[in-house]
């Protein structure tokens, strides 16, 4: 029944994107680009963002960050948007006014806030540091200015060659359904919303494939689904995109031919989340669990299932997009907004207030298990102890806006999470991607999709929720949601009326735009206390043994391997915050070609791990491993790798490199 329904259903989109108005009449309406860029920052010492652990810090790389970019142009009236996904937890504030700074030194004012939408795919398996709030740099020791650099200017790169490649082109949209890649992690909260019929599974299973074309060339594709990017637990400490960056590499890497150190981006496929905030990939609802016992092969499944999903919606019946480009963008005060009745579940006015982190989320749990209060000591969020002291008597008036919400921090109030965020509509056709700055549950999702719908006068699979996007400001659960404190709920900053606030306030951006009006910037956000803390060391010197040089090989492959068998290899190497080698890579393999040593492999490949290690105080060692794919030619091979060491004496950094010994590969 489902299937049929949702055959009807994606008609009507496609005749509802048709028929908007601005129509251009030439075959190709749009110019579009496309551009790929390395994000990934340091890979030693550097607190990893999203579980806040204060001993999950970076020891390596699994597989590389990318931020994917499109820049889009209405032909007809010149108008431009510029969409990023990028293999982060969130965006930071700090991080769009980064890139915003970079992009208008280069182009004036063709990007602003307005028509830069940056989004995140929320793996929770990168370098943090990036956030101007205290909350959010507090398990990885303060701000750190290499992560942040590293994001801002992998951006940066992304969009100057997505609108470098700009031309002609056209933009077709597809709607499909993913039913084995999500569960509902908040059920108990889920189940006390009166709309929940809208999932009858209580997942949102809708796969949404935007498809870019130059010419009569597929280009990229970006594909929205509603599932946390966390197959990988806690536990870990290499650098990983996690399940939607594998889904993103499958499909440029083994299906279109793409390596990304070449110089041509090729195709670009970005996988990026919807109202995923209570979506959870571990589909046994337990960390690590789901569907298989092993985190990585989790990732790696969960990515394919949206990857081939996507790849079957981007090649079945696809609504050829018309119409204009067009953005809005404000700064909302979420800490003081007034709501109407009319979007209250009271049907009376409310209000929000200052952003105040509750006891499900203190005492709480680790983020993407059941969300249930009172895990155990060993799975307590370090918020507890850093928080509780905090824990004050709050005003009568504060105390209302945020019932039922127990043992109450302030965080707002100290500027230890914002209360001014942006909220951005960013229209592409008939297609409204609704940009919200946090993690927004499917119910609450699909009442501010309605909302906005509404007011632009556009069918409701015409909207889209655009989670983790242009700043962070952790969760949006609906009133009945809010009520049952959940993980979710006591960590939905502004109290009970967080979503009827998003649903007005959105539906304001949605009216200017269809009316064609300006609206008031808003409040300026500012710069909050703490923001250049850094209690994070870095490099002081490498050294090495007395008898080793740099990059000499301590354990050396075998003579020779199978498929499916792993090589290992160890070197003697330097801090990798000495060089982040973003663009480039740390390791290599490599196979010899008529005589030639040729990359076939390297730290951006899912079958590669590149493992740092500290040995003693100032020694240092990389293990490097390919598990070699099923589908390697039998030929001569060898591992190589890329490093750099500090002199203690002068400081100077300098690069080496180190090869094993050849191997054949059977």
């Amino acid at each position: 029944m489902r299937t049929k329904v949702l055959t009807v259903v994606a008609a009507l989109v496609g005749a509802a994107l048709v028929s908007g108005p601005f129509a251009w009449a030439e075959p190709e309406p749009y110019l579009v680009g496309r551009g790929i860029a390395d994000v990934t920052g340091p890979a030693a010492e550097n607190g990893m963002m999203g579980y806040s652990k204060f001993d999950q810090k970076t020891t390596g790389i699994h597989q590389r960050l990318r931020s994917r970019a499109y820049v889009v142009v209405d032909r007809a009236t010149n108008k431009r948007v510029a969409y990023v996904n990028a293999d982060l937890a969130m965006i930071f504030r700090a991080v769009q006014e980064g890139v915003l700074t970079k992009l208008q030194a280069k182009y004036g004012s063709t990007y602003t806030r307005e028509n830069l939408l940056l989004s995140a795919t929320h793996t929770h398996s990168g370098p943090g540091g990036q956030s101007h709030n205290l909350a959010y740099n507090l398990s990885i020791l303060g701000m750190q200015p290499q992560a942040l650099a590293a994001v801002v200017d992998g951006i940066t790169e992304s969009v100057v060659e997505a609108h470098d490649d700009v031309k002609p082109g056209s933009i077709s949209l597809g709607v499909g359904e993913l039913a084995n890649a999500s569960v509902n992690r908040s059920r108990v909260a889920f189940d006390r919303n009166p709309d929940k019929g809208a999932f009858p599974a209580g997942i949102d299973p809708q796969m949404t494939v935007l498809k870019f074309r130059q010419g009569t060339a597929n280009v990229g594709a970006i594909s929205w689904f509603a599932t946390h990017n966390t197959s990988i637990t806690n536990a870990n400490t290499l650098i990983s995109p996690d399940n939607k960056g594998y889904a993103a590499y499958q499909w440029e890497h083994d299906d279109e031919g793409v390596r990304y150190l070449d110089d041509t981006a090729g195709f670009v496929a970005a996988f990026p989340n919807t109202n995923a905030g209570d979506m959870s990939p571990n589909l046994n609802l337990k960390p690590g669990s789901g569907p298989t016992e092993n985190e990585w092969e989790n990732a790696r499944v969960i990515g394919e299932r949206q990857n081939r999903k996507a790849q079957e919606v981007y090649r079945g019946p696809q609504s050829a997009m018309s119409g204009g480009v067009d953005s809005r963008m404000r700064f909302v005060d979420m800490s003081a907004v007034r709501v109407e009745g009319r979007y209250t579940d009271t049907a009376q006015p409310g209000t929000t207030c200052s952003g105040v982190v509750g006891a499900s989320t203190i005492a709480g749990s680790i983020e993407d298990g059941p969300a249930i209060p009172g895990f155990s000591e060993g799975m307590q969020s370090p918020w507890k102890k850093l928080f509780e002291p905090l824990q004050m008597e709050v005003p009568q008036w504060l105390r209302d806006c945020q019932f039922p919400k127990a043992s109450l921090v302030p965080t707002g109030l100290i500027g230890a999470t914002p209360n001014i965020v942006p909220l951005q509509i960013v229209r592409i056709g008939q297609l409204h991607l609704v940009a919200v700055p946090g993690e927004v549950t499917i119910t609450a999702g699909l009442r501010i999709r309605k909302a906005v719908a509404a007011e632009a006068g556009v069918p409701l699979q015409n909207v889209l929720i655009q989670g983790y996007a242009n700043d962070y400001s952790q969760y949006v659960t609906t009133p009945e949601e809010y009520d049952s404190q959940q993980y979710e709920g006591g960590s939905t900053l502004f109290g009970r009326n967080t979503t009827p606030a998003y649903q007005q306030e959105f539906a304001k951006l949605a009216a200017s735009m269809k009316a064609g009006t300006a609206l008031p910037a808003g409040p300026n956000p500012g710069k909050p206390p703490f923001t250049d803390l850094n209690l994070q060391t870095g490099v002081v010197l490498d050294d090495k043994p007395a008898d080793k040089r740099y990059g000499d090989v301590l354990v050396a492959p075998k003579t020779s391997y199978g498929r499916g068998e792993t090589v290992t290899s160890v070197f003697v190497t330097g801090h990798p915050k000495n060089n982040l080698h973003r663009n480039h890579t740390f390791l290599e393999v490599q196979r010899q070609v008529n005589g030639q040593w040729t990359r076939v492999a390297d730290d951006g490949d899912w079958a590669t791990r590149y493992k740092w290690e500290r040995v003693g105080i100032a020694f240092s060692n990389a293990t490097i491993t390919w598990q070699i794919p099923a589908d390697t030619p039998a030929g001569t091979y060898r591992i190589v790798h890329h490093g750099d060491e500090k002199s203690g004496w002068t400081g100077k950094i300098t690069g080496f490199t180190g090869a094993t010994t050849a191997f054949t590969v059977a």
